[in-house]
């Protein structure tokens, strides 16, 4: 069978292309898409290094999917520059297959076979031969765990089962970047972990880079070293969970509330140590250095008012703080591209 590993290294010396140490995994500068009217990728830039795991999220619609499909040739950008493990994903499209592996939203998995037949047709499909499959697929089960599932007909899978087996074949052929496009979205709570620790054990144990999409807040927080935050088609905000949550404040004061009162924004900016106020239907939220200081005043300006309090809660900021202050509103689900 035709190697495609040896194929991939005559055409590295073919084009020039260096895939050294120095050189970022993924390397985009104004990338765009539009379909018809609609611009679904705006103009985008980002860098991620290798051996990170880069969290790109956003709500359904803002453009997520699109900029994978464009980093993993399988749709072509009408703007900007894309490369791929040191590959420009227009020019040298192959190449940059034979680099990546991927798990989409929708896992293609033929219910007829064992899981162990997928993975083994995976590994033909990259002109491994029998020993190179065998080697391959005891590494792979090792660091994805399908227990003796493995041997069964995969239409009698979870849907837990299901994504660690895409997540398995994706790394049969040991790839240098992964690409997670909403790999937990339908699962159970028990599923999402389990998923969680193998992306963890990927990444810590073989420092593979993974570039994850999530529309999961808690998902991007827990497993991204850095988030790219997705808005109508626009990265607006870049940085660690951490620092882009210290950007909203340290301190959060939420009240639900009823009714309405022009002055009550107007009222709560005076108080000492506020630093912003947003109000939306039901809910005024207070960013504040100190919140149990702040605690005390918020609630005697809101007395003053004439709203009801259901509730006054202080909480540290979540990355949907971060989306709201940055676009206006809360990340909901929506039509998806």
């Amino acid at each position: 069978m035709y190697d495609a590993f040896k194929y991939f290294s005559e055409l590295d010396e073919l084009t020039g292309t260096d895939t050294g140490e120095g050189e970022p995994a993924i390397e985009v500068c104004g990338l765009q898409r539009h379909f018809g009217a609609v611009v679904a990728v705006d103009g985008i830039d980002l860098c991620v290094q290798k051996g990170e795991i880069y969290g790109f999220l956003g709500p359904n619609g803002a453009g997520k999917s699109s900029v994978v499909r464009m980093l993993c040739t399988l749709l072509r950008p009408h703007g900007g520059t894309a490369k791929v493990a040191g590959y420009d994903v227009v020019r040298h499209p192959k190449a940059v297959r034979a680099h990546i592996g991927v798990a989409l939203q929708e896992a293609a998995l033929d219910d007829g076979q064992t899981g162990r037949e997928l993975l083994a047709l995976q590994g033909r499909l990259y002109g491994m031969d029998r020993h190179q499959i065998r080697d391959r697929l005891a590494r792979v089960l090792d660091l994805v765990d399908i227990g003796e599932g493995i041997d069964r007909r995969i239409g009698t899978y979870s849907g837990g089962m299901k994504r660690r087996l895409d997540l398995a074949a994706a790394l049969v052929h040991s790839p240098d970047v992964l690409f997670l496009d909403e790999p937990t979205t339908g699962l159970d709570p028990a599923s999402r972990s389990a998923v969680w620790s193998e992306i963890r054990r990927l990444n810590s144990d073989l420092k593979m880079t993974i570039f994850l999409t999530t529309q999961y807040l808690d998902e991007a927080d827990v497993l991204a070293d850095r988030v790219g935050i997705l808005a109508r088609g626009r990265l607006v905000a870049e940085g660690s969970p951490q620092a882009l949550k210290r950007s909203v404040g340290q301190d959060l004061i939420v009240a639900e509330v009823e009714g309405s009162d022009a002055s009550v924004v107007r009222s709560l900016e005076i108080l000492p140590g506020v630093d912003s106020v947003s109000a939306e239907r039901g809910r005024i939220t207070v960013s504040t250095a100190d919140g149990a200081a702040g605690l005390v005043p918020v609630t005697l300006a809101l007395h003053d008012t004439m709203l009801n309090v259901r509730s006054l809660t202080v909480r540290t900021p979540t990355l949907d703080d971060v989306f709201r202050e940055l676009t206006g509103s809360h990340m909901e689900m929506g039509a998806s591209r």
